[in-house]
């Protein structure tokens, strides 16, 4: 069964008061909302926040997903970045980065020089993000972290795939001008466990 023909039955369930059918829906969609909502804000606690709220306003408002305008994880997408940017137009850009999750263990196989070297890099990669402008960054996590095609950055975000491109392409000079000096030190970005080889819009 396609997938978005099981999101709606499950979302129909759950709004008729099944749990189970809601707990499989917030273990489908929880991850990846948390990760672009932490990625765009860089606090965990607002991320928390934000995941929380698109899925309260799921179960006490279904009838605003219409499931033949977009399907279940654009929406869920579109409601963590509406969140997202109040939360921008509320606070401005005063949300720091003090709150950086663990990253995932490397191999032992790998030196201790070659991981503090990554740990560095991905440092440097999470700051120069979260240094973008908010529409640029938006569409950078969606596109090369979250694996998005344009279209459906362009539903989520409410433009065109042009404007999506034009971001993106901002997006991509203002990291390649942020990372300058680990590019000339012949240190491979891509080594990283964050994405900087960015594919092809």
């Amino acid at each position: 069964m396609p997938e978005r023909t099981t999101d709606e039955l499950l979302l129909q369930k759950a709004g008729e008061g099944d749990q189970a059918a809601f707990l499989d829906l917030y273990d489908r969609y929880r991850e990846p909302i948390f990760r672009f909502a932490y990625r765009l804000l860089g606090s965990v606690e607002i991320a928390e926040d934000v995941t929380h709220d698109c899925f309260l306003s799921l179960i006490r408002k279904p009838e605003n997903f219409r499931p033949g305008r977009a399907s279940l994880k654009t929406y869920l997408y579109a409601a963590a970045r509406n969140l997202a940017m109040k939360h921008f137009r509320n606070q401005g850009r005063e949300t720091g980065l003090d709150e950086v999750s663990e990253e995932p263990k490397d191999s032992p196989k790998r030196g201790p020089l070659r991981r503090l070297l990554d740990e560095e890099l991905a440092t440097q990669v999470r700051e120069a993000v979260f240094s973008l402008p908010p529409l640029q960054r938006e569409a950078l996590i969606l596109f090369e972290y979250e694996g998005l095609s344009l279209n459906e950055i362009a539903e989520i975000a409410g433009t065109d795939t042009g404007a999506i491109k034009a971001r993106l392409y901002r997006a991509r000079e203002g990291l390649k001008r942020i990372l300058q000096p680990y590019m000339d030190n012949n240190q491979e970005l891509n080594s990283s466990r964050e994405i900087v080889t960015l594919r092809e819009a």
